[in-house]
């Protein structure tokens, strides 16, 4: 006849080499966890240098427009040695 106090350390041993696997595997996922949350917060900060050094463009006011003339005045083809063509 089996014994009671055997029956139960069989389930005991079952048990405990379950915690055993568990605890594997949870330490290779919180290892995986770790890394993954390790290369998302590389890509915010990535994200947050590209938003720092693009925002002067973006807020940069818009460039002043030439007098109306200026501009075709300065584009006017003029012979070496002369001086530019001015209005």
């Amino acid at each position: 006849m089996v014994s009671l106090v055997g029956l139960l350390e069989e389930r005991e041993l079952a048990e405990r080499e379950r915690v055993e696997v568990l605890r594997e595997q949870a330490d290779r996922i919180l290892a995986e966890l770790a890394e993954t949350e390790t290369r998302w917060q590389e890509w915010v900060i990535a994200r947050h240098r590209v938003d720092e050094v693009l925002a002067p463009v973006a807020s940069a006011p818009p460039p002043e427009s030439e007098p109306v003339g200026q501009a075709e005045a300065q584009e006017l083809p003029h012979e070496p040695g002369s001086p530019p063509h001015r209005p």
